[in-house]
């Protein structure tokens, strides 16, 4: 992580759950002395991390910005054990994987990996060259989804598509100019969806490697979504259609005799 710093509530609060050994110290805004800071405290106390009282002024200066909220964490950098095979291989039941082709905004990668934090997807994959990585902005707008959802950076973006497509995981890209909208595919099988970003949308050959292309019904003025919003449009329709097999085939109770 970009810095080995986490900054704000949320992001600090999922690190001191599941890696508390990693925080290495706390710097806090002195100045605040309100319930959710003391709830705060009292975790990091019972962890037995180093708190630094400070001000506003040096909190930012720590974090970069100022939308810190009092909080900022040095942190040691966690290893990622996991390949994107491995982590397949775990899977139980059909994959739902996220692709991000050319998202570099970090706002938009830390809704993005909150959103299939929220989702359930399994694994978010973009190309190392034409990608952010997880840094200290976007753990905080990630709200401690960077510290859950696998997110891998690949050398070669459709290379790693045609291994998915071997894994029998269907690759389905959005475009504006689909056909199909994302409403008319199945995805309660295996899915990978693939989404460019705002503006240029997926580059040409991730397009070419996608097996069906789908597009996000527009019915106003604007002419695309935001990624993150296009992300959580896709995720949460195939998250419905899952769900909904799941209760159409659940079985019935039996009758009481």
């Amino acid at each position: 992580m970009s810095g080995n710093l986490l900054f704000g509530f949320h992001a600090v609060t999922v690190r001191l759950k599941t890696a508390p050994q990693s925080v290495r110290e706390l710097h806090i805004d002195a100045s605040r002395r309100d319930a959710r800071m003391r709830q705060f405290l009292e975790r990091a106390a019972a962890h037995g991390v180093r708190v630094i009282e400070s001000d506003d002024e040096r909190l930012s200066r720590l974090a970069g910005n100022t939308r810190h909220q009092g909080v900022v964490a040095k942190v040691e950098v966690l290893a990622r054990s996991q390949s994107l095979d491995d982590q397949l291989d775990t899977v139980e039941g059909p994959p739902l994987v996220l692709v991000l082709d050319g998202v570099t905004d970090p706002h938009n990668l830390g809704a993005c990996l909150r959103v299939a934090d929220g989702s359930g997807a399994h694994a978010v994959i973009a190309p190392k060259d034409h990608a952010v990585g997880v840094n200290a902005t976007v753990a905080k707008v990630a709200s401690g989804a960077a510290e859950t959802v696998p997110y891998f950076m690949v050398t070669n973006l459709a290379r790693t598509l045609g291994e998915l497509q071997e894994r029998s995981i269907w690759v389905i890209g959005t475009s504006e100019d689909a056909e199909k909208t994302i409403y008319d595919v199945d995805l309660t099988g295996p899915v990978a969806l693939v989404l460019g970003a705002e503006g240029p949308g997926m580059r040409q050959l991730t397009r070419k490697t996608c097996d069906e292309l789908v597009r996000i019904p527009m019915h106003g003025a604007v002419e695309s979504l935001n990624v993150s919003v296009a992300s959580a449009v896709c995720l949460y329709e195939a998250l419905r259609q899952r769900r909904h097999v799941r209760t159409a085939t659940k079985p019935e109770a039996p009758e009481a005799g």
